[in-house]
């Protein structure tokens, strides 16, 4: 019996179809150890040796395979073909052997698609694990590590409320900070555009004024509105007349098929995925046998399926839109042996997988590959001249014609962000007419000028960051690889550095403190150039060309030092560094020769850096006479915004405590009192400054406001503000409140019918009965209807007692009888949904036609205990 071991349990149902008698398939769920989370699993003096611990929730699994591998003559390692399949392989076969359990002959084999052919062929093919991607994996892991385990400690220590760095992390936050500091320092510059609407035999066109008063003009030339307006004239005064007319053929050849990287960047701007979700979902067809391989930096494609694709293009278009060559792609990989086939569809014929985001993923993989052996495009571009009777002015018009178009007809790839201070035009702050068609002109023509527009534009600053674009500028720079962009940008937003607004990185107040950190006491260590390199070598672990000790041991031997420096300074010390770093951040020149550090709460105090329980923030040196702070994140000395202390709003008569509205972490509040016992009531983002007033604070203070007993339980509603906003709450149940107005105002009657809707689905039915998509007779077991219903977690198919969810990849509108009762029946055999309650199956037991079922219980608890290990 052979033993094959691949990572999902969904690769090794397929697979053992494949396969056939005499092979048993089980997935490892992943990688099945790491390092623990503690001092000393890595060990620098020890040839940095490492301590490897199984993952608690592997144990099952763990023993499952090391059972079956007792009694089996050969184990198959068929896990992903890339380094962290290689290192899930490796993994598994020193747990085997540690367990005395590892068959005599190991084999590992490879496949990019998960079809029969692809997995017949890598069966027939085995190799011995690759000891380099293996070295390169333990090099990546051991550098992870001590990165995190010795950097960490370092911030947590001397930077209160920072959370981690990373060695791939902390620098693709500098990138995000970076641009902002950039956004931050531009200035916007004004400029005009002068353009003439002309017309030609009828057909109107715009032409821009490129020469004036007998110079040519670029961007930023025209200024100011008196200079517009003096060239608006001028082109109105003129008399224009053709002097060239310049036609320039153009091709367009289409771009290759994706890569990891290409692939996230692309479903980023088309279909508005993460880069995270759009691996999630690629994963999910990859193991359908829907694509290849999602993770790869390889942009060829196999020879059978360039034909395959020339076929699919000749059938859906004709012979034009295929080259006379299939086309050949380079990838552009620095480790040859990691650059594998590019994404692509395993079938071309096939042209739809799936439904929802599955579908619309397969199809953005299907077009960019299949465009990609298409002919290119075929264009023409027109570039006319127009001069004034004194030659001191031109205008030019341009216009671009598709003659033939080639793989546009399917696909055209997105683009990035403008360059950094375009316009709202385009690249050139001027109106984009490259893809208008002009009139038919000559030399000596004299076109119709109808009307003269002279306009107002602004610089812009450079672009935040989307995920698309940052995951193209870390490639550009070769920080980090692709296949862990998605991980690193996931980090980021967990650990709340950055946030995520209209889909812009916009960096947080830690993550830029953290940044500022790295950058003054660690500048080395986040320096693109030094990552970067760092990646070099890690790939010329990977590639036989150098040891992964000696990369180790040259990054420990500074790096070790360093943290230790830092860790033996004192906290003030770093407060005070931080101080001088940030100063043109946090104090910059005012300009008018005032003391940018002078405090604007009293006379003589100066504001600095201080260090707080909750992180940096601005304070004045005359505290506590003066509690003037602002927070960290108030670049430039935003005042209107400073804490000047707590401002009183009045004194309650019935306990005689001061009322106050103060500034907290989380924003403004108002507090009754002082100390532990004091009351306290957020300030919600609908109440207007203007309106808090002193009656208004109180009813803040005096939350939660009881409205009265519930007519039919005789138990109390409340109202109240929470952290999801304003809210009733009766007997452990709740309804949302539509404003802070309502919490006050809300009477019982309005109370209960809110109560009443919110437990029936708020009007929206949750609570009633939904129609199914599609019926498909009496099941056989249960005598009932089989439905196929949309839920929650999407489409799934009933019989009145098991659901059964439809595999992520499957169409919905294909689904059949015979389909929908095999996916009952296995469901059925795995045993109960977890959390299923036993005197349920129980009562379905005591039915006659069940009798015989208390007999089965053994078998579908352990076949419940397979799928679930």
């Amino acid at each position: 019996m052979k033993l094959v071991v691949v990572e999902s349990p969904a690769k090794a149902k397929t697979i053992e179809k494949y396969l056939g008698p005499g092979h048993r398939v089980l997935a490892s769920y992943g990688h099945v150890r790491d390092l623990p989370p503690k001092d000393g699993s890595v060990k620098p003096d020890e040839g940095f040796a490492m301590e490897w611990e199984p993952y608690a929730d592997k144990a099952k699994q763990l023993k499952a395979i090391a059972d079956e591998a007792k009694s089996a003559d050969t184990l198959i390692l068929a896990t992903d073909p890339d380094r962290e399949g290689e290192a899930i392989s490796w993994h598994v076969q020193e747990v085997l052997r540690k367990r005395k359990a590892l068959p005599k002959d190991v084999q590992r084999v490879t496949f990019n698609a998960i079809t029969k052919p692809a997995v017949l062929e890598a069966m027939a093919n085995p190799r011995a694990l690759d000891e380099d991607l293996i070295d390169a994996y333990r090099a990546r892991r051991a550098l992870d590590y001590l990165v995190g385990f010795t950097l960490s400690p370092v911030l947590w220590r001397k930077l209160p409320g920072a959370k981690s760095a990373g060695r791939v992390q902390s620098v693709a936050l500098r990138l995000i900070v970076d641009r902002e500091r950039e956004i931050e320092l531009f200035r916007a510059q004004e400029y005009w555009s002068v353009t003439a609407e002309m017309e030609q035999d009828g057909v109107g066109f715009i032409a821009r004024l490129v020469k004036w008063q007998g110079r040519k003009i670029d961007r930023l030339t025209i200024g100011d509105k008196g200079a517009a307006e003096q060239a608006k004239a001028d082109v109105e005064a003129g008399r224009f007349g053709i002097v060239s007319v310049e036609t320039k053929p153009l091709t367009r050849n289409p771009p290759p098929p994706f890569t990891t990287s290409t692939l996230q960047q692309e479903a980023a701007r088309k279909l508005g995925f993460s880069a995270s979700h759009t691996m999630r979902v690629a994963q999910n067809l990859y193991e359908d046998g829907a694509i290849t391989y999602m993770r790869t930096d390889g942009v060829q494609m196999d020879g059978a399926a360039i034909s395959a694709a020339r076929g699919a293009i000749a059938h859906r278009y004709d012979a034009s839109y295929v080259p006379d060559k299939p086309r050949q792609y380079t990838a552009k990989a620095k480790n040859a042996q990691e650059a594998h086939e590019a994404i692509r569809p395993t079938d071309f014929s096939r042209d739809k997988a799936g439904s929802g985001d599955h579908a619309r993923l397969y199809e953005l993989v299907f077009k960019r590959a299949l465009a990609s052996q298409m002919a290119s495009a075929r264009l023409e571009r027109t570039t006319v001249e127009l001069e004034d009777g004194s030659g001191s002015h031109a205008l030019r018009a341009t216009g671009q014609v598709v003659l033939f178009p080639g793989y546009l007809a399917l696909y055209e790839e997105g683009r990035d962000d403008p360059v950094a201070g375009a316009g709202k035009h385009g690249e050139a702050g001027e109106p984009d007419d490259d893809g208008k068609r002009l009139p038919r002109m000559k030399e000596g023509d004299s076109p119709a000028k109808k009307a003269v527009l002279a306009e107002q534009h602004f610089t812009q600053p450079p672009p935040r960051y989307s995920e698309a674009s940052l995951v193209k500028k870390m490639e550009e720079l070769g920080i980090g690889r692709p296949s862990t962009y998605a991980a690193t940008l996931q980090t980021l937003k967990d650990r709340d550095y950055v946030t995520l607004e209209k889909n812009r990185f916009i960096p947080a107040e830690s993550g830029r403190l953290v940044t500022s950190f790295l950058e003054r006491f660690f500048e080395r260590y986040v320096s693109y150039d030094y990552t970067a390199g760092l990646e070099d070598s890690l790939d010329d672990v990977s590639g036989g060309r150098a040891g992964w000790q000696a990369v180790l041991e040259a990054f420990w031997r500074d790096f070790k030092p360093k943290t230790a420096e830092v860790m033996e300074q004192k906290p003030s010390d770093i407060t005070a560094a931080l101080d001088q770093f940030l100063e043109p951040y946090l104090f910059p020149d005012k300009g008018d020769g005032s003391d940018p550090r002078a405090c604007p709460a009293c006379a003589d105090g100066r504001l600095a850096l201080r260090g707080g329980k909750f992180g940096a923030f601005v304070a004045c040196s005359n505290y506590p006479d003066c509690k003037y702070t602002r927070r960290f994140a108030q670049a430039g000395g935003d005042s209107a915004s400073a804490d000047t202390g707590p401002v009183v709003l009045g004194t309650d008569p019935e306990s005689g405590l001061e009322l106050s509205k103060r500034s907290g972490r989380f924003g403004p509040y108002v507090q009754l009192g002082d100390g532990k016992e004091a009351k306290r009531g957020s300030i919600p983002k609908d109440v207007p400054e203007a309106e808090l007033d002193f009656a208004m604070a109180m009813r803040l203070v005096s939350l939660p406001r009881t409205v009265g007993n519930h007519p039919e339980t005789g138990k109390e509603i409340l109202a109240s503000i929470g952290r999801y906003g304003p809210y009733l709450q009766h007997d452990g149940k709740y309804a949302r409140l539509a404003s802070t107005a309502e919490v006050f105002e809300t009477g019982m009657n309005s109370a209960v019918a809110k109560l009443a809707e919110a437990a029936a689905g708020g009007g929206r039915g949750r609570g009633a009965a939904r129609e199914p998509l599609a019926t498909f007779g009496e099941s056989p077991v249960t005598g009932k209807p089989v439905k196929l219903m949309e839920g929650r977690f999407g489409p799934y198919v009933t019989d009145g007692e098991t659901n059964a969810t439809l595999p992520k990849t499957a169409d919905p509108a294909t689904l059949d009888a015979e389909a929908a009762l095999l996916l009952l029946a296995e469901r059925a055999a795995k045993g109960p949904a977890k959390g299923k309650k036993k005197p349920a199956r129980k009562a379905a037991a005591a039915k006659p036609a069940a009798k015989k079922a208390p007999a089965k219980k053994p078998a579908a608890k352990k076949a419940a205990a397979k799928a679930g290990a």
